[in-house]
């Protein structure tokens, strides 16, 4: 009988299906079909190591060679462990994880299920606190040696799994999206025919109405509306201050780890080969960052000698009570100004009037009587 299995599925059945990239694809199944396609080496594969080598040569009927260097190097398997007093919530990590080994939701402490963790490092560049290490877990074991064929199956099963719920979500997501873009063309379509009866039928009652309207008296002495946009104002910008202050100091705590474990030797691993999906989503953390004015010390330059961002928008704009300090003493002399202006008046209308004693009490009497003046 015939074998239904193609010599690339054949090949996927004999790699550890850690999806971790590290042989420059984006899976074990694109590196399996590279292979059987004469795209890409057999010695592609570092957590294979050197016995995973020998099973695809034996398959390919090639002899074996060595692993390729520009790969990575065959290592104890490790499991990653997030720092959970430093994790902030941003569920980068989460995004990167080929077989959804951690749990978490945005803006809440994440953790990783270390039974499902293939060891593929792709959650540690994304991170931009550096709140997650390595941790071997297998000893002196390498390779198939440190990894089992029971594992590689459900490894490769929960991948799969992501990648089917990832294109349900991206489905939903369109579906949505038309939803939206269809109730947006009908309302606008019903608010202009809606609009252009209204015109018709009571254009002459909207211009009887006018005046009445012009000329009715406002009642009610309540607060400004410039002052409650002044204040939502200042309620917005103490809270961005303070989800800016929580971040920086994260990322201080971050940083004075990763000098700790940069003096030990315990720096992250694998940082230099990343692909192209994880590298898009660090420098979209980058640019997050850098926009909220938290990519680097408060007032330090940042890459290129130009002054970071928080350190310009410090420099240019005032705190929020020093703001509002401001902002009272506009008001003070304001008062002061309409107080001496309505000082300025009263004189020059007595001089109008002369020194005349009865000229002055006309001047009082008609004060008393119109107080609007």
């Amino acid at each position: 009988m015939t074998d239904p299995k193609t010599l690339a599925d054949r090949i996927e059945d004999l790699l550890p299906q850690t999806q971790c990239t590290k042989c420059g694809y984006q899976g074990c199944r694109p590196y399996a079909e590279a292979i059987a396609q004469g795209d890409a080496n057999y010695n592609q594969c570092p957590p294979g190591g050197a016995q995973g080598i020998a099973r695809l040569a034996a398959l390919l009927g090639k002899p074996v060679i060595p692993l390729n260097p520009v790969n990575g190097v065959e290592r104890p398997r490790p499991v990653a462990l997030i720092d959970e007093n430093l994790c902030i919530g941003c569920t980068l990590c989460m995004q990167a994880c080929p077989v959804d080994a951690i749990v978490g939701a945005a803006k809440q402490m994440h953790t990783m299920v270390a039974e499902l963790c293939t060891g593929c490092d792709l959650c540690v560049p994304p991170c931009p606190v550096d709140c997650i290490a390595m941790i071997p877990v297998t000893g002196s074991a390498t390779g198939w040696d440190a990894w089992s064929q029971p594992q590689a199956d459900a490894a490769r099963e929960r991948y799969h799994r992501r990648g089917a719920r990832l294109e349900r979500e991206r489905e939903a997501s369109e579906a949505r999206a038309a939803a939206r873009r269809s109730a947006t063309s009908g309302t606008a379509a019903d608010s202009g025919e809606a609009h252009a009866d209204a015109s018709a039928a009571g254009g002459t009652a909207g211009v009887a109405s006018a005046p009445a309207t012009a000329n009715a008296p406002h009642h009610g002495a309540g607060t400004p509306p410039s002052a409650n946009v002044s204040a939502d104002a200042d309620a917005d910008a103490d809270a961005d201050a303070k989800k800016r202050a929580v971040i920086q100091a994260a990322l201080e705590r971050a940083r004075k780890k990763k000098e700790e474990l940069a003096a030990k030797g315990q720096g992250p691993q694998n940082t230099a080969n990343v692909d192209a999906d994880v590298q898009a989503q660090i420098d979209a953390a980058e640019a997050r960052r850098r926009r909220l004015g938290i990519g680097g010390d408060p007032g330090q330059p940042a890459a290129g000698g130009a002054p970071s961002a928080q350190a310009a928008r410090d420099a240019g704009r005032p705190s929020p009570s020093h703001a509002a300090n401001e902002r009272t003493d506009a008001q003070h002399r304001t008062n002061a100004d309409r107080k001496g202006h309505s000082d300025h008046s009263d004189h020059g209308d007595h001089g109008d009037h002369g020194d005349d004693g009865s000229s002055n009490a006309t001047h009082s009497a008609s004060d008393h009587s119109n107080p609007k003046r």
